[in-house]
């Protein structure tokens, strides 16, 4: 009778607190339950009565299922006589629904405050009309109920997170076991011949496999040991929510969560030292004008002069640097917590990047505080420096109104026990302190402070790589100046003519940026030593050393379809760099190098500015590729005073013109190739002395990296038999020794 009251009065009721009642995240309600605690034959007083919380009792203290109480708001204010079988009469409790109205007030505060105090609690009784233990009481069970539907619910995603990454599990062994290349569909010789990017695959699979395992065992051990979610012992909804996983990897890198943060507060403060003390910690080179880390000073500063407890196990890399940078200070902040906007904002320096866990999500919305345990290789354009894999902790931290911190530090424990075969590079505290100046631009003080092995570095690049000047702090801040800038170019709308030629709408000139930015990502990605590209080194006719590489788009709409062959080559050219980078880009000088040109001269017929330095600039040339064809090339130039690129590729002349016009050319698949420009690493003084910069230094040596990627095949199913890649080898490095000579005969440099 009771539940035919109820739905009556529910099919009665407004049909948005009809709504309200049945979903099925409403609050789990007892409001409360008057007992009598008066002996048998009373006087007849009112009785004195108890509340009770099923956050306060266990398992056996209730026959009633979450489900069951799902919706209902209770709360009893009489006790009315009832006879028993004896003939006696015995108390029944009657029970009241808590009001819509009432509910709703509830509800409100329970969103802005799960846990009021008392003041609260009382304050919103009176209000109500409410006894302020059934308030209490209301706001208990309404938070066991979450916890109770959270739990399930994130038991039942975990389940089925790893039964997924079991069954990819699966797929990959099953592809090692086949003993075929999925990128080119080579066959190999036996097992051992495992292609590396496989194999770190499979790595990273199980990685996150093992991670997944330790957080499901634990919810299961909490439910086998007999705890139950309706438990006063069971952490909050929003308690539950901010732990993390690593609270779980005990078993797994035999390290707490705790640990990693007393470890992070420590770094924090040494790179907060590291970036602001000046001599005798850090020395500036007379010479060169670098500032150079002073290490016996270092030793006494931060290990009280015990000089066993930091001996290098490895070779020691450490600079520092700062510069302005025209960008918000949020907005920074954001992008290095972002793993993707982070890989993105250094293209050229990071080949991969994963968050392996979240630590800490930090407070607030800016998320200070926030700890993320990642994954990182860092590469050189060019495929004759190994790249370096590290597992850091990165942290942000607020400082002051308008200054933070970013630190990045590898966790012995976390980083050894994750896969130990991968570590050639450790990350002492490292990052960045950023201060916010004026007019949307910081100061940015970077510290880059590296353990590595050196091992397998080409003679081309020792000195440079020796240095510390390949993956050190300037590195890192001239290419965040760089991309901060190339973003600032593309979203402004003030743009001059002459900064927009060929191109006359702002959606056209942003459609063909974004392309270019997409091909030079592209070209990054295939020109370094990551394990994303297999290189293959092969001796050429000359003697010069060429490095192949092969693999397979399938979906990809941003590169053709089908197997694509890569090929690299590194040089010493007795040329500045910058000489040699204006000639590379010069379209006007491009057919003296560019084979398929066939010494036809371009035509310009879009140039568009990304930088305030002239050489940042993206074009579009027309060539003539036959007697009556044209073909169209896509031309991205870059450089930040470290490194310079020249990325081109031929595109689609509809497709182009489509892009010119505004539209959107995601859809554009190229496939670039180019050139990587460096210094050679060998820094001297100037001939003269003298006040002019283009005076004071020597022009030195140039390496230069050239990159070559061709189509193999266009269908997604045919394999490259040996004796097919072996004629395109065999053009690749005839089309490489063609564009190497004759760069080195346009500059005066054959020998």
């Amino acid at each position: 009778m009771d539940l035919a009251m109820r739905v009556a009065e529910m099919s009665n009721s407004n049909p948005e607190d009809r709504d309200f009642l049945s979903s099925p995240a409403l609050s789990l309600s007892l409001a409360g339950i008057f007992r009598a605690t008066e002996a048998s034959g009373g006087s007849g007083r009112r009785d004195e009565t108890v509340e009770i919380s099923s956050e306060n009792s266990g398992p056996g203290k209730s026959g009633r299922s979450d489900d069951e109480f799902e919706g209902e708001q209770h709360s009893v204010d009489d006790v009315e006589d009832e006879d028993d079988n004896n003939g006696g009469k015995k108390k029944r409790k009657t029970y009241h629904r808590h009001t819509p109205a009432q509910i709703r007030e509830m509800e409100a505060l329970f969103k802005e405050s799960p846990h009021p105090d008392e003041k609260q609690r009382l304050q919103l009784s009176k209000q109500l009309g409410l006894h302020p233990r059934q308030v209490k009481f209301w706001f208990q069970n309404r938070r066991t109920q979450i916890k109770a539907i959270q739990e399930r619910h994130e038991n039942t995603i975990l389940k089925s997170e790893i039964d997924k990454l079991r069954d990819e599990n699966n797929v990959l062994r099953e592809t090692v076991k086949k003993q075929s290349c999925p990128n080119c569909g080579l066959v190999s010789s036996s097992q051992d011949t495992i292609s590396a990017s496989n194999e770190q695959a499979l790595r990273n699979e199980n990685i996150r496999l093992k991670a997944e395992v330790e957080k499901l065992r634990s919810v299961i051990a909490k439910y086998s040991s007999g705890t139950s979610p309706n438990s006063s012992s069971y952490p909050s909804g929003t308690e539950q929510e901010s732990r993390s996983s690593l609270d779980f990897y005990r078993g797994k890198c035999g390290i707490e969560k705790q640990d990693i943060i007393d470890v992070v507060n420590k770094a924090m403060d040494e790179l907060i030292q590291m970036a602001t003390l000046d001599e005798p910690l850090w020395i500036r080179s007379f010479e060169t004008g670098r500032q150079i880390l002073n290490y016996d000073e270092y030793i006494k500063e931060f290990c009280g002069g015990n000089v066993n407890s930091m001996q290098p196990k490895k070779s020691i890399e450490a600079s520092r640097e700062s510069a302005v940078v025209f960008a918000d200070l949020p907005w920074l902040v954001q992008c290095f917590m972002d793993v993707n906007q982070w890989k993105e904002l250094f293209p050229c320096l990071v080949s991969r990047a994963a968050a392996v866990d979240v630590i800490s999500e930090g407070d607030g919305s800016n998320r200070d505080g926030a700890i993320t345990l990642m994954f990182a290789e860092i590469q050189m354009l060019t495929p004759l420096v190994p790249a370096r894999e590290v597992y850091f902790v990165r942290h942000c931290k607020q400082l002051s109104a308008g200054k933070w911190a970013v630190l990045d530090v590898s966790v012995d424990k976390v980083e050894d026990n994750i896969d130990s075969s991968l570590q050639n590079c450790r990350k002492r505290p490292s990052g960045c302190i950023i201060e916010d100046n004026s007019n949307g631009h910081c100061k940015v003080t970077w510290v880059e402070h590296l353990e590595c092995q050196k091992r397998g570095i080409h003679s081309l690049y020792r000195t440079m790589v020796n240095s510390g000047l390949a993956f050190g702090a300037k590195h890192w801040i001239l290419t965040l100046q760089q991309q901060r800038e190339r973003l600032v170019f593309l979203m402004a709308t003030n743009v001059p003519t002459k900064d927009s030629s060929g191109v006359t709408t702002l959606a056209g000139r942003k459609s063909v940026l974004k392309l270019a930015q997409r091909m030079t990502l592209s070209f990054c990605r295939a020109a370094g030593a990551s394990r994303y590209n297999s290189w293959k080194k092969i001796i050429t006719k000359n003697g010069d050393d060429l490095r192949v590489a092969s693999r397979k788009n399938l979906s990809d709409p941003g590169e053709p379809v089908g197997t694509i062959m890569s090929a690299a080559s590194s040089v010493w050219l007795p040329v500045s760099p910058y000489t040699l980078f204006d000639f590379l880009r010069d379209e006007n000088r491009r057919n003296e190098w560019d084979v398929m040109s066939n010494q036809n001269r371009s035509q310009s017929i879009a140039n568009l500015s990304k930088g305030q330095d002239r050489g940042n600039a993206v074009a579009i040339l027309a060539v003539e590729a036959e007697e009556c064809s044209k073909m169209w090339i896509l031309q991205d130039s870059c450089t930040n005073g470290y490194e310079a690129m020249v990325v081109y590729a031929p595109v689609d002349i509809d497709g182009m013109q489509s892009a010119m016009t505004g539209c959107d050319s995601s859809s554009i698949g190229v496939l670039p190739s180019g050139f990587a420009i460096h210094s050679d690493g060998a820094e001297s003084r100037g001939f003269v002395i003298s006040s002019k910069d283009e005076e004071k230094s020597s022009e030195g040596g140039s390496l230069l990296t050239v990159v070559f990627q061709v189509l193999l095949s266009s269908s997604r199913s045919s394999k490259s038999s040996s004796s097919s890649m072996d004629d395109s080898i065999d053009s690749v490095e005839s089309l490489m020794a063609c564009t190497l000579h004759n760069i080195k005969t346009s500059l005066q440099c054959e020998d």
